[in-house]
């Protein structure tokens, strides 16, 4: 039966993690589908506490103001915000459920999807994070699908250990610090146990994420952010439920030349893949024995440098780093004036625009999966300083699984006592900037096919398009039903 001759319309409901890596990937996968189907509206949730990052909600005013889809077909409602003191994350999603019900609830009794003409509700995407938004999700009797922000070989690794914990007792922190490895069905190399995730050896987060990896099987599908030509192998091992590999998810329209103007003149007057730039993520930061060493290996190994110092974070499981008022607090003496006109300190950085940046020659990395997707992009060799929650599997990915990284280390963590010595950190740095570097055009090389994953017939182009149409044809279903 030809039940309508006019375009059917779709629309989805986005829930992000309130962190600024998950929203803006969210965001970008979002206008991926927006672009790609105009019969398709999404509307994101944003999940609001009282400590989340002020610039989560610049963020979204900006977006809010510079899109031209906004007004239309991208819609963003922040959720009322919740002023208890909520002590773990998990908590913390637990108590949004309700006021994303209640959101959806109003839109799908407002005017934008109720009237003949306007899009019918048929699935929600959701964070890694948030899983438990499957529940809310079968309230509506809709498909839920998985955004995974982290890498294929991860989603494996976590999917593995969720279920040897299951069927074998398996405990991570019996591996910590130890020589046994692991037959990830997901890497071709054995992981070994002293590079387990510091997320899998805190007792907040370890139940909290065995919770969400099970809930995963229960969803329609999982979106990751990575694409074919880098993890293929990963990839292939995936099947069940139905991955699809649609990265990379980035936003690199950003410019930094009017934000951070001194930042980029100087990097102006640098030569070309002179300067390697530190960078730590929005948790990362050093005590002071730790950061004298970096300084001391810097000023030893005599390259360029632009190096992003932040104050350690307060406990708050949404907290991030702040900047300095004087970083000359942490800094040897004397340390700045030396550096003039080679190195040059600075507080929070705007990545993009720097790791765009011609003077750019490396990278040294906490190694989050959005900073190893962007050094990818630009074609920027990495050197591997891992903090904490995935980022010692990402490094040990990036340094040994897929040969694209040097090593400063792959196993260290931001609470160990630990001391990276200036001696081992200018060696990383060496292997990271010298000329004939082979990893330099591997990166290169892969970061051209990143470029192609995203064209017309590419990999991710392909999967996208995949995707675009289990969604269309939930709403043919839904459309027959009511027939």
């Amino acid at each position: 039966m030809n039940i309508s001759t006019k375009m059917e319309k779709a629309h989805l409901v986005f829930v992000p993690a309130p962190g600024m890596g998950h929203i803006v990937s969210a965001v970008e996968v979002a206008k991926l589908l927006l672009t790609r189907c105009h019969q398709l509206s999404i509307t994101v949730l944003i999940l609001n506490h009282s400590s989340i990052n002020s610039k989560v909600h610049s963020y979204i005013e900006s977006q809010r103001a510079s899109s031209s889809i906004v007004p239309t077909r991208l819609r963003f409602i922040n959720l009322p915000k919740d002023e208890t003191e909520l002590f773990s994350f998990s908590s913390f999603v637990k108590s949004q459920k309700s006021h994303v019900k209640e959101a959806v609830l109003k839109i799908t009794q407002s005017d934008f999807v109720s009237s003949v003409d306007s899009p019918q509700l048929v699935g929600f995407v959701v964070d890694t994070f948030c899983s438990s938004m499957i529940d809310v999700a079968n309230e509506f009797g809709v498909p839920c699908y998985i955004f995974f922000t982290s890498g294929a070989a991860f989603l494996g690794f976590m999917l593995y250990v969720q279920k040897i914990h299951d069927e074998e007792k398996f405990d991570p922190t019996e591996f910590k610090d130890s020589d046994a490895e692991l037959k990830v069905p997901s890497l071709v190399n054995p992981f070994p146990g002293r590079v387990m995730p510091s997320a899998m050896l805190s007792k907040e987060w370890f139940p909290f994420m065995l919770d969400n990896t099970r809930r995963f099987r229960e969803a329609k599908g999982i979106i990751v952010n990575t694409f074919l030509e880098l993890e293929s192998y990963a990839i292939e091992y995936l099947k069940m439920p139905p991955v699809y590999p649609m990265g990379p998810i980035l936003d690199v329209g950003l410019d930094g030349r009017n934000s951070h103007k001194e930042i980029m003149q100087w990097l102006d007057d640098q030569p070309p893949l002179s300067v390697v730039f530190l960078c730590f993520g929005s948790k990362g930061s050093f005590r002071e024995n730790q950061v004298k060493e970096i300084a001391c290996a810097l000023e030893h190994s005599g390259y360029r440098f632009l190096w992003s110092i932040r104050r350690p974070a307060p406990p708050s499981f949404l907290a991030s780093s702040s900047d300095y008022e004087d970083p000359q607090e942490v800094l040897p003496k004397g340390f700045l004036d030396r550096i003039i006109g080679i190195g040059k300190v600075i507080g929070w950085a705007p990545q993009v625009a720097v790791l765009a940046h011609p003077a750019v020659g490396g990278f040294i990395s906490h190694c989050g999966w959005n900073s190893i997707l962007e050094s990818i992009w630009f074609g920027v060799p990495i050197a591997t300083w891992p903090m904490n929650a995935e980022q010692q599997f990402n490094a040990f990915e990036m340094v040994i699984e897929l040969e694209l990284a040097a090593e400063i280390k792959i196993d260290y963590r931001n609470n160990s006592e630990i001391i990276v010595n200036c001696d081992e950190i200018e060696r990383g740095i060496r292997c990271l900037m010298e000329h004939d570097n082979e990893k330099r055009k591997k990166v290169k090389e892969m970061g051209e096919k990143s470029r192609r994953a995203l064209m017309e017939g590419g990999s991710s182009y392909s999967c996208l398009g995949t995707l675009i149409k289990e969604v269309m044809d939930k709403l043919s279903q839904n459309n027959c039903n009511e027939v």
